[in-house]
């Protein structure tokens, strides 16, 4: 099957720019990515794209200079597995560089659930985010023992 890809004029690409009016947005920054969803190998799910868009709108919260966010959810076929495994790439672009989380795990049985999948690789990326954002900021990195 081939990849389906959600981006396009039909995607809503902005879905965090949705505002409550009811509250002040005055000193709120609202931070706007982009996201690309492609299914491998599987049917799109508008319930995955949900989660999706979700999980990336958190990662906002941990800098405003996310440029786009592609993922991809992958469902490979294994003959020797019984029900479904996924894989997950999670890419961000960022100034300097990308992050790139791929939940790909060859040497074990792989995920069965697409949620816990999800869960997992936006854990990995907002981790490797906030990193990215410590060392921006000048800030020693937790691997980094202090000079005595």
């Amino acid at each position: 099957m081939p990849a389906i890809n959600t981006d396009g004029p039909q995607a809503p690409w902005l879905d965090n720019e949705i505002v409550n009016q009811d509250r002040p947005t005055e000193g709120l920054s609202i931070v706007t990515i982009p996201v690309q969803i492609t299914f491998r190998h599987m049917e799109s799910s508008p319930a995955v794209e949900t989660r999706v868009r979700e999980l990336t709108d958190h990662l906002g919260t941990f800098s405003d200079r996310i440029q786009s966010c592609r993922i991809v959810v992958d469902s490979p076929h294994r003959h020797h597995h019984q029900g479904k495994v996924f894989n997950v790439k999670v890419q961000l672009s960022l100034p300097g560089g990308d992050v790139v989380v791929d939940m790909e795990r060859p040497d074990r049985d792989g995920h069965e659930d697409v949620y816990v999948v999800l869960r997992d690789a936006f854990d990995a990326a907002r981790r490797q985010l906030q990193q990215r954002m410590s060392a921006l900021r000048g800030e020693p990195s937790l691997r980094e023992k202090p000079v005595a």
